[in-house]
Parts: structure tokens; sequence; C-alpha cells
């Protein structure tokens, strides 16, 4: 698979893997900065962004995905940082292919089991018929019963495309990432552990990293620290960028 990337900057390559609902584009003030210093790749994952859409959708085939693109740009190892789904994603890849990461950053994601908490997020976006609304904001609106938060839609709303005859359709392969999402919550898997720098950025906000996944963190990512964003939610590289820049260019610096 093909994936679609945006590249800059020159030095050691970086690479950042964005959420669920995502795209390259989440991570543009981050990717500016880590430019600076760093060669940096910025990629759509399967079934996101301006990548391939798969019926396939999983941790293991994202992870061949990474592998396929490191080798297709002739990248032999890589610093990689991945929030929520891509958090796992880059936990997954470093676990089959140790060897193509040099350093590990996870943003809010720990490597274990999820329950599902989309699906009505995603029920709501396949309802709509695309082809009746003529203005993004008739389709914020019809989305509001089901998806209050303003800030979601407006998120959501970022994978709207438009045609060539001015219709509307969806970016994102909403059906494939409908028919695959409870593999999205599955634990991330792993023969070994990945025994290289790693750092986890918990958003102080969330609960996505408890107390009680730090055991598994360490069993699976023994050369791991925890840092915290006190003021940060979910989202945490977009709610305190500066703060998640000192303590990413810190980590991908040291010796």
């Amino acid at each position: 698979m093909q994936l679609h990337y945006k590249e800059s900057g020159r030095g050691r390559a970086v690479i950042l893997l964005h959420g669920l609902f995502g795209s390259s584009d989440n991570w543009h003030h981050v990717a500016l900065r880590l430019a600076e210093s760093f060669h940096v790749f910025v990629v759509d994952q399967r079934n996101h962004g301006q990548s391939p859409h798969s019926a396939e959708m999983n941790y293991p085939l994202m992870a061949d995905d990474m592998n396929e693109f490191m080798a297709s740009r002739g990248i032999d190892n890589a610093a990689v940082i991945g929030h929520s789904m891509g958090g796992k994603t880059a936990m997954q890849f470093a676990l089959q292919f140790p060897n193509r990461v040099e350093k590990l950053v996870v943003a809010d994601m720990a490597p274990r089991a999820y329950a599902p908490v989309h699906e009505k997020i995603i029920a709501a976006q396949l309802a709509l018929d695309l082809n009746s609304f003529s203005t993004r904001q008739e389709i914020e609106d019809a989305l509001a019963p089901e998806i209050p938060d303003l800030v979601l839609r407006r998120f959501l709303l970022k994978n709207l495309g438009r045609n060539s005859s001015g219709g509307f359709f969806w970016k994102i392969n909403l059906r494939g990432i409908s028919e695959n999402y409870l593999q999205l919550g599955e634990p991330v898997s792993a023969s070994a552990p990945f025994k290289k720098p790693t750092m986890f950025i918990r958003s102080g906000k969330s609960d996505y990293i408890n107390p009680e996944d730090e055991l598994r963190v360490r069993e699976l990512f023994p050369q791991s620290e925890i840092q915290t964003i006190a003021g940060a939610g979910h989202w945490v590289h977009a709610d305190a960028p500066d703060a998640f820049l000192r303590l990413a260019l810190d980590f991908l610096r040291a010796a």
C-alpha cells in the first residue's frame, strides 16, 4: 500500500502518525517545528486522508504499511511519533520491526484493549446522504443531534471533500473503518519487547493511560518513560503544542 505523506526538513528521519478520523494535517504545527531539526514525514494511514482505501484494517497490517513506506523512501530507521490510533500503529510497528525504529513516542495511548466508544460517531456519518446537502453547514447541523460536541463535529468535517460537480464525499473510508472498528480497539501484539528508548506522553485530562497500564507499558517497552501534560485533553499535541514539543524535542535530541 502506497501511503500518502508530506515531507519537510532534513536530518534524522522522524515519522508522524495521526489518530482515528484524522490525517497528516493534524500534525501541521508540530511538523513545522520538528522540521527545523529533523527530516519529517507525516503519513496518512490506510483509509484516512489521501492514502488508499482498504477493506482490511488492523494494527499488524498498518505496521506492514509503515515498513513498506520506509522501504519505498529508502529510510533505514526513524524515530516514530504516533497519537491515539497512530500511537497503537507506532507501538505495533516498533514491536514487529524493531530495527526500523530508533526511538518511539506514543501520545495518549496504552498498548491495551479499549472499549468501543466511536460506534455512534461512525453510524451518524454513515447515515448521512451527502448528495442531499448543498453546504458544509447543513452537514454540520445534521450531525449535531448525534454528535453535540461542536469541536468534534468540525474535526470530523475536515474529512469532507467536494467532487468536480460540487457534491460532497468522505475522504476517509468510513465503511472500511466501521467494518474493522473492533480490531482498532484490540491490544498490540508482541513476541518480544521493544528495548529502545520510548516515551509515552499522557494527557492529564483523559483516561487513555491509567496507572494500571504502567505495568504492561514497562513489560513491552522496558526503556520507557511516562510524562504527563496536566492541562491537556486526549488531543495532547493540539491542546498543549508547546509542552508537547518540549518533551518530544528533548527526547529526540538526547543521546
